[in-house]
């Protein structure tokens, strides 16, 4: 059995935190790291995140800091930072081979590629798994029950990592779908924002059933048809986290959808100082990536609508009207043709 007894988490946000105390929780020795030094300084002192996750003590055994240094040593490392700062990240890391777990849900934006195949560009010998699953971190941090999905190629490397942040509050299931929980975890933040819509528009539970339901088979098409297997994308890295996201208004992207739904300029809102809704940075990679699959002739009219109405091209009204009278055709279709 691998041994991993000392666990560094890189990036000091909600989802950070949460995960640097579940790994606690799991027995390990447990390094988190942030960038922003004052807010690091702000955490040493109080034990508490208050900009993320006010109100909430964190385990004095956590080692805090803002210096990568600090974090040579460990045995793995999880990295919590946005999907569109990963490349950065991993360049600052340096071409070290300790095992990393990327936490991060979408698509590089500049390359349309998952971010496991960004990591492996800049650091080869790396060995790369991928987290994923219907996990709010507020509720990870105090403890309530959870599960996601760990998936490695290696499987003893990725039953080590699963064992290393699993206790009785937090349960990972293993597999080495890695295509799957990642495009899961990209797509279902895209579908959250149609979702939001549906929700901020008011055109009720049967369109938002609709919505969520037909999005799931857009997530899988174009999982199925880049190598991810079907129990995955039903599992809690695909369906899930899907059910999780687009039903809550604590989804950022949920609500970033709903603002939009309600009448804000998509355009503008993207614009905001500290805006960082995932699914709006992905939408148009997914799309571009579902383009590439030429052998499937895919459509993903869903998030096609959703990466339209982002970039200014296409209103609600007119993304619900093509939605609603596009041919009709079998619910069971494999690919949209």
């Amino acid at each position: 059995m691998i041994a991993i007894d000392t666990i560094a988490v890189v990036g000091a946000g909600a989802w950070g935190t949460a995960l640097a105390m579940t790994a606690v929780r799991a027995k390990r020795q447990v390094i988190l790291w942030g960038r922003d030094s004052r807010a690091i300084d702000g955490i040493l002192r109080r034990r508490e995140n208050p900009r993320y996750l006010p109100g909430i003590e964190i385990d004095p055994a956590i080692q805090v800091t803002n210096d990568l240094a600090d974090i040579a040593g460990a045995d793995a490392i999880v990295l919590v930072v946005p999907a569109q700062t990963v490349a950065e990240v991993i360049a600052k890391l340096g071409q070290t081979s300790t095992p990393l777990v990327v936490c991060a849900k979408g698509l590089d934006r500049g390359t349309d590629r998952r971010l496991s195949e960004v990591i492996h560009d800049q650091t080869p010998d790396r060995r790369i798994a991928a987290l994923s699953g219907p996990n709010f971190a507020r509720e990870v941090a105090l403890g309530l029950p959870a599960a996601a999905t760990l998936a490695c190629a290696d499987e003893p490397l990725g039953r080590a990592l699963a064992a290393s942040l699993s206790h009785e509050q937090f349960r990972l299931y293993w597999t080495d779908d890695v295509i799957g929980v990642e495009i899961g975890g990209a797509v279902k933040n895209v579908l959250a924002i149609a979702a939001g819509m549906v929700d901020g528009r008011r055109l009720g539970e049967n369109a938002k059933a609709a919505l969520i339901t037909r999005g799931l088979a857009e997530l899988m098409r174009l999982g199925e048809a880049l190598g991810a297997r079907r129990e995955t994308l039903m599992g809690l890295a695909g369906l899930g986290d899907l059910m999780l996201t687009a039903t809550s208004q604590t989804s950022r992207n949920m609500a970033f959808g709903m603002a939009i739904g309600e009448g804000a300029n998509p355009v503008r809102l993207q614009q905001e100082p500290g805006a960082l809704v995932e699914g709006a940075a992905t939408a148009a990679a997914v799309i571009r990536l579902a383009r590439q699959q030429a052998a499937h002739d895919l459509t993903l009219p869903i998030c096609e609508a959703v990466a339209a109405i982002l970039a200014g091209h296409l209103d609600i009204d007119q993304a619900i009207e093509a939605l609603m009278t596009r041919p009709l055709r079998a619910e069971t279709d494999r690919y949209s043709k």
